[in-house]
């Protein structure tokens, strides 16, 4: 079984455009390639949005050379982009978008939402793309949650949502770059679990509510606060010490340099001034040759 490495946790709230709290979990300007593929994580909320709001989100802005994912647990976002796609992430949804070569989006509490109001929770991870796989064309996934693969545990224990990867034979829907694991997870309290991770793995868990333990002689994993795990070994086991909300990362780290600047993540400076050139132009979000 893998080991724990470090617990990370930051505990300073802010805006995103009209998002907020957000919560920065971690971003590979703090962690590097630690956290590899795996470049950044904000937790949204948990919030209440008044009913017949101003408030809409964040308005267009670009990204290029990653992968944006987006989990709505509460609430309802509506997406707008630059190759056409658009329309409302609900309750348990995900939406996976490649930026890669270069796409412009708009992300606003849906106009139902605002007009109602209510409770709201996001999360949204970036994924870094291989090198040669940042300047391919640009896509768009929208996984429904009735399409997204769930496994019951036994004995009422909780269960867990496939997003990406496997999970007891069970393949997620999601289509990825390089091989990867992400794994939607409730744990009941008392309950233990075993989930799936390969040798050499960037391995993370963060976790959005409850507590939890790895070993019996290992620290305990709070609230909103991320597990790093050890490169070493397979798998890994926990027993929740109450009940559990998570989301579960695991990947094959891509051992190459990262630069990022704003909403672009390269691997040499050189291409950040280039994606900001091509922002000017029309050749933003056009693979290359």
């Amino acid at each position: 079984m893998k080991s724990l490495a470090f617990i990370h946790r930051n505990d300073t709230r802010f805006a995103i455009g009209d998002f907020y709290p957000a919560l920065s979990v971690f971003s590979y300007q703090e962690l590097g390639n630690t956290t590899s593929p795996f470049l950044l994580l904000d937790h949204l909320g948990p919030g209440r949005l008044a009913p017949k709001s101003n408030k809409k989100g964040v308005d267009q802005h670009p990204h290029r050379g990653f992968e944006t994912v987006t989990f709505v647990f509460s609430g309802e976002l509506e997406h707008q982009d630059s190759i056409g796609n658009g329309g409302v992430i609900q309750e348990g949804d995900v939406q996976w978008m490649t930026a890669a070569s270069g796409i412009q989006h708009t992300e606003h509490f849906s106009p139902a939402f605002r007009e109602g109001g209510g409770y709201f929770e996001m999360v949204q991870l970036w994924v870094n793309l291989p090198a040669k796989d940042k300047m391919s064309a640009p896509h768009y996934q929208s996984l429904s949650n009735s399409n997204i693969p769930k496994v019951l545990l036994e004995n009422n224990a909780g269960y867990v949502r496939i997003v990406a990867g496997e999970f007891q034979t069970i393949e997620g829907i999601a289509q990825t770059f390089s091989p990867m694991n992400v794994l939607d997870v409730h744990l009941s309290k008392g309950s233990q679990l075993i989930l799936p991770a390969q040798h050499g793995d960037s391995t993370l868990i963060y976790l959005r509510r409850g507590k939890l333990q790895f070993s019996a002689d290992e620290d305990i994993l709070e609230e909103q606060a991320m597990a790093v795990m050890s490169s070493f070994g397979n798998d890994v086991a926990i027993t929740a010490l109450e009940n559990c909300d998570l989301l579960f990362l695991s990947a094959k780290p891509l051992h190459e340099p990262i630069n990022g600047h704003g909403f672009f993540v390269m691997n040499n400076y050189e291409e950040i001034l280039q994606a900001y050139e091509d922002l000017k132009t029309e050749n933003f979000g056009k693979p290359s040759n």
